[in-house]
């Protein structure tokens, strides 16, 4: 069980919120503050291998779902907390919700469904991120142009290069535990799978325009799982729901928590 970091702000019923694969809190920092601003206690996490949580050499659902148990120690949380999570996030939260009912009152799941999800769309990024020569680097513009070679969407190349710092002697690193990441990228498409399901309610946001949450996923895999859940649609947002259209996700979980 590795000891997160996480950012808290607001007071009242706590909004538990976890990231992506190569995400970090800040990502959801924006809505974050909007939610607590809106009367919630909303604590933002990085996952381990990520942001500024410490590196471990395994990266399972069983092993995050652990991590999150021990932040929900150590903060306290009781059964009136919800715990939200996107894509990889979205695994850890499902698997956490199925692990501990009793920790939490609601879950919400942004664009991931239970199913085994295959990873080879993450090739191109993996490969690109492991392409960058971080010992020769002198500004992140040179990262920008060695990812460019695998990557062409801009706006996943900035999303990226967040993860990109500058250590103590003025050399860059990576935030996220590449090597560990590369080698567990199978174990990071698993399907979340339980004996028993999560009766209490459950969101789960998709996009319109993404894949990752599917009709047939609508009506089998997820009801299984979560009898007590709701799928709403975000119309013309892809993958990144929270990101393309941040004011249908606010009013959403903002909604849902306060029902």
């Amino acid at each position: 069980m590795l000891q997160l970091h996480f950012r808290e702000m607001g007071q009242g019923a706590p909004l538990v919120i976890l990231h992506g694969l190569f995400g970090t809190l800040d990502n959801w920092q924006t809505l974050a503050r909007r939610w607590a601003e809106a009367g919630h206690r909303v604590i933002v996490v990085d996952l381990r291998n990520h942001g500024r949580s410490p590196h471990a050499p395994e990266h399972t659902y069983a092993l995050m779902s652990q991590d999150v148990l021990g932040l929900f120690n150590q903060l306290q949380l009781g059964p009136d907390a919800t715990l939200m999570g996107h894509s990889m996030g979205g695994k850890v939260a499902m698997r956490f919700a199925l692990d501990y009912p009793q920790q939490l009152g609601k879950l919400v799941v942004v664009d991931i469904a239970p199913r085994f999800s295959d990873m080879r769309h993450q090739d191109e990024i993996v490969a690109g991120l492991n392409a960058v020569p971080l010992a020769a680097l002198e500004n992140r513009q040179q990262a920008d142009e060695a990812l460019a070679q695998y990557i062409r969407q801009v706006d996943v190349r900035q999303f990226l290069l967040k993860n990109l710092y500058r250590r103590d002697d003025n050399s860059f690193a990576w935030r996220p535990n590449l090597a560990v990441l590369t080698a567990e990228m199978e174990d990071i498409g698993a399907e979340i799978s339980a004996e028993q399901p999560f009766l209490k309610p459950t969101l789960f946001i998709r996009g319109g325009k993404s894949d990752y949450v599917t009709t047939e996923d609508k009506l089998y895999s997820i009801p299984t799982l979560f009898p007590n859940s709701q799928v709403e649609t975000v119309v013309d947002a892809g993958h990144w729901v929270h990101a393309e259209k941040p004011e249908e996700v606010f009013g959403l979980v903002k909604a849902f928590i306060e029902q």
